[in-house]
């Protein structure tokens, strides 16, 4: 493992935040400030995470995209970290965005695989190298293939463990449980963080050794997925399972369409600013509603 590698260690549940925006489209920044608070105080988060996928960032100008993380920056005050969302497909724009959240005094980065450009596996590599070089912060790589067309293999993300003293850890939304177990396998808990980025597998990821999730459906069972993380590390795995299995059917309704339509949705629901999603994106179907209203009625997160 390269010398000098930078401490982290954050374990828990971390929130990728939305990004409420009014009926025209502009942000409601102080719909912003609301859920930031939210987060913290009612969710009981151990991080935020402005301007990632959930945060709707593809539809951000390079302009909001940095007034996001300053704003949620300022309004975390140092109560939890920020890890601000800074990734791109090209490499200079990954580098400008995370030299201007480093700028406002964000705790470290979430790192997209660059996606579109189909990249091999030693230009991921490069990517991330590049980056890291540029801006000295905690970097959490984020393995998203569904979104990105290119799988980080797990030797590649051993290598950067090894090799770049930024990169701290990972947000696993590959679906690949043997994938997870590998990188998992291969680098130390110590030195490097897994987090769950595909929440129906938190669970498993948990007991393989995972430090926890960054997690969408947070924004609703924030306590209870990190009351399940606690039970994982505690031992008691029985309680662990009764928490998995009380929010699964919630989980899956919150991804019954697009993130983050259906976490919109169910914030609206709660009396949250959510407010419209920018297009392509659009507002959640009538019958994504129906499954989405009857899940969190019967887990007692929505009355009536």
């Amino acid at each position: 493992m390269s010398a000098g590698k930078l401490e982290w260690g954050l374990r828990g549940v971390i929130i990728p935040l939305i990004t409420p925006f009014k009926a025209d489209l502009t942000i409601d920044w102080e719909g912003l400030d609301t859920l930031v608070e939210y987060s913290i105080d009612a969710m009981g988060c151990d991080g935020i995470v402005p301007c990632g996928t959930t945060g709707e960032s593809p539809t951000l100008t390079h302009a909001e995209h940095a007034e996001v993380i300053a704003r949620v920056t300022k309004q975390v005050a140092g109560r939890v970290p920020v890890i601000a969302g800074t990734g791109s497909n090209s490499t200079q724009e990954a580098i400008e965005l995370t030299r201007a959240a480093a700028a406002v005094g964000v705790d470290a980065t979430l790192q997209v695989c660059p996606y579109y450009n189909k990249p091999t596996q030693d230009g991921i590599f490069k990517h991330f190298a590049a980056i890291s070089e540029a801006v000295d912060l905690p970097m959490i790589l984020y393995n998203i293939p569904g979104r990105a067309s290119r799988n980080i293999e797990p030797a590649t993300i051993v290598r950067l463990w090894r090799e770049v003293p930024q990169v701290v850890g990972l947000k696993d939304a590959s679906g690949d449980l043997h994938q997870a177990m590998e990188v998992l396998r291969s680098t130390d808990r110590e030195t490097f963080q897994v987090y769950s980025g595909e929440d129906i597998m938190t669970f498993a990821l948990l007991c393989h050794g995972s430090a926890g999730a960054i997690a969408a459906v947070a924004h609703v069972v924030g306590r209870e997925t990190a009351a399940m993380c606690r039970a994982v590390w505690g031992g008691e795995l029985e309680e662990a399972r009764r928490l998995h299995f009380l929010t699964m059917p919630l989980v899956d309704a919150l991804f019954v369409e697009p993130n983050p339509i259906p976490v919109k949705q169910a914030l609206e629901w709660l009396g949250l600013p959510a407010g419209p999603l920018r297009p392509p994106l659009g507002r959640m179907s009538e019958e994504g509603q129906v499954v989405l209203r009857a899940a969190m009625r019967a887990g007692g997160w929505l009355a009536g």
